[in-house]
């Protein structure tokens, strides 16, 4: 009988590891649990909804026909972080090499990753800012938004080239003379002041952007009700009766 029940708690075991589905954790570089919903190319389907690939040892992902590095998934969150490949750490004048503006993103259930989470019932919190570069005819004063990129960035202007943290990006936002020339996102959380040089900013792009797979968490899981990340950090349902703001 011992045996038996040795047995069956073996399989019990194994059947957690390979997390129920005979899939075990796949790994690629400094990524060493890529598990559903991920799934390393190569990987039978049912081990995961979206695909990365391993191309010289680092993990990445195919996103809006760019490919991005792959710097962290967080199970615990439903979160994953990607970089631009085109930024290097040791070198300023190193830029995105895709425009992402806030319509790449929309949450209306068509995208794979959404760039928001339920924290809480009453609330939305913005996984990222953006960060916009401007090329302006003229110098920009007055405007402590405008950082000067200090001859890292040129693109053969005759002008000024700036950059700016910007939540969402408004007309306000761009000054007489100053045309947008690119857009990418951070959500590195150090630019919440207006005295940054671009050192900083540049930083916060190599930090890269949180993307949130929390809607395929959240399916099936409610029954006539809301599905959230709670301020305990778990999904949970909405109770009965709790009037519940949902931004569409």
């Amino acid at each position: 009988m011992w045996r038996e029940r040795s047995l069956i708690v073996l399989v019990v075991l194994l059947h957690q590891i390979d997390g129920g589905d005979g899939c075990s954790p796949s790994s690629c570089g400094k990524i060493t649990n890529i598990s559903y919903p991920f799934r390393l190319k190569g990987d039978p389907q049912v081990c995961g909804r979206y695909e990365l690939s391993c191309e010289n040892n680092i993990t990445v992902l195919s996103l809006f026909s760019g490919t991005f590095r792959v710097e962290a998934i967080n199970y615990n969150n439903f979160t994953i972080r990607l970089v631009d490949p085109g930024l290097q750490p040791t070198n300023c004048s190193s830029l995105p090499r895709y425009f992402l503006s806030p319509s790449n993103f929309t949450d209306d259930g068509l995208r794979p990753y959404g760039r928001w989470y339920r924290n809480g019932w009453f609330y939305d919190e913005f996984f990222y800012e953006h960060i916009v570069f401007l090329d302006c005819s003229d110098g920009v004063s007055g405007n402590s938004k405008y950082v000067d990129t200090g001859g890292c960035v040129n693109w053969e202007s005759k002008g000024y080239i700036y950059a700016m943290a910007v939540g969402d990006l408004l007309a306000e936002d761009i000054e007489v003379g100053c045309d947008v020339k690119l857009l990418a996102p951070t959500s590195w959380w150090g630019l919440d002041t207006n005295n940054y040089s671009y050192a900083i900013i540049h930083k916060a792009l190599l930090y890269g952007f949180q993307l949130s797979w929390i809607r395929l968490a959240c399916e099936g899981r409610c029954t006539d009700t809301y599905c959230y990340f709670s301020i305990n950090q778990r999904l949970e349902c909405a109770g009965e009766g709790i009037f519940i703001i949902k931004n569409d």
